[in-house]
């Protein structure tokens, strides 16, 4: 799991394989500000990282442990991300409490907008949901692919690679 940086103006940055493709992720001093999923080819994700965040360090060390998490994840073995640190918004904003409601669902289930927006004691709020999600910053950490349409449809996904990525990670979770 990512260690908070001790210095606020510390921030770094690495990519990995794993078994779907290449990931990246930034730390900040309160815990991962940034996850991409597998999509780009390894040389573009650093580019990528390096420009979105100009003057952060290339470190591999503080993400050992969430790396190993995130090799096992996508070997399809049951893994929690629970005890990653993240920069998330204030949890006394709306956005704050739908990415800690979501962070609640476990491996292998989901839930609708709507049951994420009743979570939050904001049932009129579902699309406002769908909304906060589609600006999650650390998705599987935050596991975003696991909030669907209340007829069990995906809905949406704005990582990199869309929403097949996220019916992917969804079979995977279900053992498919």
């Amino acid at each position: 799991m990512p260690m908070p940086r001790n210095d606020p103006r510390d921030v770094s940055w690495t990519t990995w394989a794993t078994a779907w493709g290449h990931m990246g992720a930034v730390l900040g001093d309160a815990g991962l500000r940034r996850v991409v999923l597998p999509h780009y080819a390894p040389d573009d994700l650093k580019a990528l990282l390096g420009w979105e965040h100009p003057g952060a360090v290339f470190d591999q060390s503080p993400f050992e442990k969430f790396i190993e998490l995130t090799r096992r994840y996508f070997n399809a073995r049951p893994t929690d991300f629970g005890e990653v640190a993240c920069d998330l918004p204030s949890p006394g904003t709306f956005t704050g409490m739908v990415l800690r409601a979501c962070r609640g669902i476990p491996y292998g289930q989901t839930r609708s907008y709507l049951q994420v927006a009743m979570m939050i004691d904001r049932p009129e709020s579902a699309r406002a949901v769908a909304t906060a999600m589609s600006r999650n910053p650390v998705p599987l950490v935050i596991p975003c692919h696991r909030v669907v349409y209340a007829d069990g449809r995906p809905g949406g996904f704005s990582a990199a690679g869309g929403p097949e990525l996220k019916e992917r990670m969804l079979r995977l979770e279900a053992g498919a």
